[in-house]
């Protein structure tokens, strides 16, 4: 039996395994960069191993010292999480070769379905070979890897070249494998998977369906078990899809068979030879724990016949350090205080304390709710979200809790075109209006009435901050009785809680503080000094980087004195495993550029300088 496990990856996916294993009695090894010294899953395991750099090519990437690590801290068993290696052949027969247990399906499966072409082919389906006009629109995909890099939607038979070169490019960054290919675009599709499981007995489970619709930049985002609205005989096809395509490759292990359904057929597309990101909504539906039946089946155990019964719905949220209303852009930053309500499932890698940087994908946590009934579930994580404590870079939060209660999720009528067509509603700023009132009043509490001229009876007090983008002021008053403010009746006033009567109504403010950021139950605010900074300003044209990142490319032929079109790519950043195209704000001469592939840039920093042209000189 295995007694010591290694995860070969990192944050939530490692606690996650190592929670398990911690049940099993099984010792376990955790790896880690310098950038994860401190990481919650380094100080959670039994052992740690260094992988000495930061970037994932230097660490997580690397193959040979995994192996090394696992042999050295005495693990007998590799589990490889998902993401970074969790794919890769070679790397499950490097364990194998090293007389290590690897708890995966064997490199010959792994192999099989990397490649989405060679997958899409086993499964009798083949890509287009060329592309007309009719065909359109068009996917253009990478046959490695995942996680929506390397994808590209073209409408414009005249965009396909450059679309082709630019996934291809993105994809040899993020797989070391250029490969692309076209296929159909499905419109208003639903992204349907299955999840399976298999032993080295010969039983398949088929653990139901699950929709994974809501995603941005082809990454998912809401994800929920079961499927709703498939019917019993799609539903039975789904399933028969995946166990074939399972059985066609010998599969041992967990793994999931992606589909798109629309208009009540199904498509297949790829299958992934690892555990999901989402694969709590399946084991809170069939009352299982996934990675323990991913060590038995590698310690050779058998399934039963048939899989447990599935009971109630389950719904998971993504929580991502980012900010959906300025493209997704992936926020970093100290991660102060992350909690859910009871009742509700979190996964996460990060502590309290955490620092959130620019290597790693920028998912904090999952969040999932079980509950008898899909509008029950759906509810609970709303409800629980709404209330979460969330302190620290801005995040996807808001807009989680409105696509729950958004009636096309709500209905059941959603489709991958749902951010598409809902993005601007959903992000549409509704900050508390007594936000910063409640702040002003916490940040007054126990100041002396008397100390000095502030303090005199009835003396206005003006305090500023900054709230979804626009200032805002906040009057309040001392008194002999206490403080006051116009509007409102102030019932209680401290530095953790404020109090306010509102047209008779109570409401109150958990008040937290972290340098001048201060959230006001789930607003936050940015405190202002009372006078700006004049020089806190920039040339016209300039263009700052949005997020800290590594320039990855620059347009070819790009260089000072070169005329630029309003909106032409000038360079692409990537931070946090995605990759952002900074472009041109305006028709003009470039005057400057900061910027050159490999170079680190903070937030804010100068990247270039487009010089705008008069209008009558644009050519």
């Amino acid at each position: 039996m295995i007694s010591s496990v290694l995860v070969a990856n990192r944050g939530e996916i490692a606690c996650r395994v190592f929670r398990t294993c911690g049940e099993l009695g099984i010792r376990t090894v955790a790896v880690y960069s310098d950038a994860d010294e401190n990481a919650l899953h380094t100080r959670m395991a039994d052992a740690a191993v260094r992988l000495p750099g930061a970037a994932p090519a230097e660490t997580y990437l690397r193959a040979d010292l995994i192996v090394k690590a696992a042999l050295n801290a005495g693990a007998d068993a590799v589990h490889p999480g998902y993401g970074f290696l969790s794919e890769n052949a070679d790397f499950a027969r490097a364990v194998l070769d090293a007389g290590l247990v690897w708890i995966g399906p064997p490199p010959g499966a792994i192999e099989a379905m990397a490649s989405k072409t060679r997958a899409k082919q086993l499964m009798g389906i083949e890509p287009l070979a060329s592309v007309t006009d009719g065909d359109l629109p068009v996917l253009v995909k990478a046959a490695a890897g995942g996680g929506g890099r390397g994808m590209r939607i073209v409408r414009d038979l005249a965009d396909l070249d450059a679309e082709l070169a630019a996934a291809r490019a993105e994809a040899l960054s993020a797989f070391g494998d250029g490969e692309v290919f076209v296929e159909p675009y499905v419109e208003g599709g639903r992204h349907v998977e299955v999840q399976v499981l298999a032993d080295t007995h010969g039983t398949v489970w088929a653990l139901g369906t699950r929709d994974c619709s809501l995603q941005r930049r082809h990454q998912k985002v809401v994800e929920e078990a079961p499927a709703p609205g498939l019917g019993d005989e799609l539903a039975a096809e789904l399933h028969a899809s995946a166990v074939r395509a399972a059985r066609a490759v010998d599969y041992v292990g967990a793994g999931t068979v992606e589909f798109l359904v629309a208009d009540g057929r199904a498509h297949f597309l790829e299958m992934n030879t690892r555990l999901q990101v989402e694969h709590p909504v399946t084991e809170a539906v069939f009352g299982i724990d996934l990675v323990a039946l991913q060590i038995r089946v590698a310690e050779g155990g058998a399934l039963e016949v048939e899989p447990p019964r599935a009971r109630g719905h389950a719904v998971e949220a993504r929580l991502y350090a980012e900010d959906p209303a300025r493209s997704w852009a992936p926020q970093t930053g100290v991660l102060h205080r992350l909690a859910v309500p009871d009742g509700i499932r979190l996964d996460t890698g990060y502590a309290d304390g955490a620092e959130i940087g620019i290597h790693y994908d920028p998912m904090l946590a999952k969040a999932v709710a079980h509950a008898p009934t899909r509008a029950e579930a759906v509810r609970k994580l709303a409800g629980a979200l709404e209330r979460a404590t969330v302190h620290g870079p801005v995040t996807n939060r808001d807009l989680l809790v409105r696509s729950l209660r958004h009636p096309e999720f709500a209905e059941a009528r959603m489709d991958t075109g749902f951010y598409d067509r809902h993005l601007d509603e959903l992000t549409e700023p509704t900050p508390d209006p007594y936000a910063p009132l409640a702040a002003a009043l916490a940040d007054a509490h126990g100041r002396s009435r008397f100390g000095g001229w502030r303090n005199v009876a009835s003396q206005p007090q003006v305090k500023r901050y900054l709230m979804a983008g626009t200032e805002h002021e906040a009057r309040y008053r001392h008194t002999r009785e206490g403080l006051a403010a116009d509007g409102v009746r102030v019932v209680r006033a401290d530095a953790c809680l404020v109090v306010l009567e509102v047209d008779g109504v109570r409401r109150d403010f958990a008040i937290a503080r972290h340098g001048d950021q201060v959230f006001v139950n789930a607003t936050a605010l940015t405190a202002l000094p009372r006078f700006g900074d004049p020089t806190a300003q920039q040339d016209p044209g300039s263009l700052l980087a949005p997020m800290p990142g590594t320039v990855v490319r620059v347009a070819e032929g790009l260089a000072v004195g070169a005329f630029v079109r309003a909106g032409e790519p000038l360079l692409w950043l990537e931070a946090m495993k995605m990759e952002h195209k900074i472009s041109a704000p305006a028709a003009g001469t470039l005057t400057a550029l900061h910027a050159a592939p490999g170079r680190q840039v903070e937030v804010g920093a100068l990247l270039a300088v487009v010089q705008p042209a008069p209008q009558d000189d644009t050519p």
